[in-house]
Formats: structure tokens, sequence, C-alpha cells
């Protein structure tokens, strides 16, 4: 059910970093006429529930670019050890918010949708402290993948455990459905602040998973199914391949269009289903070639 009035404060953080062992300066760099950061922050605009957002980075040039394209952005140490720490500097600032989206920044085909698929198990529940999604696997080359987490769910969707493992195991050779997680977090804003404190417990050692700490810790992460396609970009080669996908998302949407202009957002909004079916056919397509 989708609630048209949501009363709770949500604020969303962009961490942005210009530093990449692998892609320096990904963040700035361009999909279209817009950068990858650009790209992100419209999408995450578009979510029905979100009543701020700001990105969150340590860099001069990262916080001058998203001024200069109307973003509201916020200069943060930078000597956090990971995003979600510089997500809880921000959210520490403000003491009205009740919960706190923690957005990849560089997954710029982000479904606005996915986003408030995420955020919607802690307006209605409002005992859980974190939440997060899951994707059913397609590919069955993902199911053995490491670099792919999966993740298993008891009954209410709250998560069991996360792995880079075959989880479940089909022991005796029966169909199971196996899910990969899907990287967006909502978080209540106290437990947000709390978390970098909670002890770290040998199986996010193992796994390197940070979400297994609140698991360790007796925590729940409800988790949202979604159709959600993650795409993320981590090297030059899968900016080209996001960049193909947009020229050509944009292409089926204005090729659709049948008189009149469209407005830059009503353009955006079209293009976000038809950027989900691509970007599930270009990952099958890397498997398939890789």
């Amino acid at each position: 059910m989708v609630r048209s009035r949501v009363p709770r404060k949500i604020l969303a953080v962009i961490p942005a970093r210009y530093a990449s062992s692998r892609f320096p300066g990904k963040a700035l760099a361009r999909l279209d006429s817009r950068s990858m950061l650009e790209h992100v922050y419209e999408r995450v605009m578009m979510s029905r529930y979100l009543g701020i957002v700001i990105v969150a980075t340590d860099d001069k040039r990262i916080y001058d670019a998203a001024r200069r394209f109307g973003a509201r952005v916020q200069m943060t140490r930078d000597d956090h050890l990971s995003g979600t720490d510089r997500v809880a500097e921000v959210a520490s600032a403000y003491e009205d918010v009740d919960l706190v989206v923690n957005v990849q920044g560089d997954e710029p085909l982000i479904d606005p949708d996915a986003i408030d698929a995420a955020v919607l198990p802690l307006l209605e529940e409002p005992a859980i402290p974190m939440a997060t999604l899951k994707k059913r696997i397609e590919d069955p080359r993902e199911i053995s993948d490491p670099n792919v987490v999966k993740v298993v769910t008891d009954r209410f969707g709250n998560a069991v455990y996360f792995s880079r493992s075959t989880i479940p195991w089909p022991r005796d050779g029966s169909p199971v459905t196996h899910f990969k997680h899907i990287g967006l977090y909502v978080y209540k804003r106290d437990f947000l602040l709390r978390y970098s404190g909670f002890p770290v417990g040998p199986l996010e050692l193992a796994e390197r998973l940070e979400q297994l700490r609140a698991i360790e810790n007796g925590f729940k992460i409800r988790v949202a199914e979604t159709d959600y396609e993650s795409l993320g970009v981590d090297t030059p080669e899968d900016l080209e391949r996001v960049r193909a996908l947009i020229r050509a998302g944009q292409a089926a949407v204005h090729s659709g269009r049948t008189g009149g202009s469209a407005c830059h957002l009503e353009v955006e909004q079209a293009l976000s289903p038809v950027l989900n079916a691509l970007a599930k056919r270009s990952v099958a397509e890397v498997r398939r070639n890789g």
C-alpha cells in the first residue's frame, strides 16, 4: 500500500568521494551533459517520501560541482572509514529528522521506486531500526559469485544473514529462490548515530559486510523486495556501459512520445522503467561474455 501522506521527516544523504583506487573522480565523470553525481541526485529527488536530500563530501571539487547544479551539499571530515560514517555525520546535524537514507553516489540509474520501497517498512513499523533491499536472482551465475552478496530472510521479511557464499544451499537439489542484496539503506536516525560504536563481530570480519554488524548485535534489518537492477560505476568501462544505456533509454522514451514536448521531470520519470529493463539486459550480457 502506498501512503499519500508521510508524517515523518526523512533525510537522504548521498556520500560522494573524489578519491577512488580504480576510478578517481568518477562522481564528476560525465554521462551526458550531466555528471554521474547529478544523475544520482536528480533521481533521488524523484522519490515520493524524501524531505531533504544532501550530498556529503570531503572534496572541494565535488562540493563546488554539486552547488552548481543546485544540490544541497555538506562538507564532512576526511577521516571517515566508511560512507555510513559520513552519512551519520550529516544526520547528526538534523535533530528533527526521523529516518535517514544512505544512497550510493555511484549508482546513476537508481530507481526512485526502489528508494520508496526501502523507506516504507520503517514508516509502517517504527520499531524497526534499519531496512534495505533484495532482488530475485535471475542469472544462475550470480548465485555462486562472491562479488554478489546474497541475503536470506525470515517469514516476516527480516534478514537472517548476508553472505558472499551461496545461501540457501539446496542440499537435495530441490528448487530454491535466491536473492541478492541491493546496497541501499534506511536507518532510524538515533540508531544510525550509534551504529559505528557497535562492536565489529567475526561474521562482519569474515564476510567484509558492514550490515552484518546490526545482526551480530541483535538488531533487525527489514528487507524489502525490489525489481531494481543495481548497476554501479566502479571503472571507466562501467561508465561507458551506463552512458550507452542512458542514450538508448532516452531515445526509447522520446520515440515513444507523440505530440507536444515534455518537461525534464516527465522525461526522467518515464525513463526509470526503461533504464531498469536495459540495465537487466546489460548485466546479463556482461555475464554471458565474461
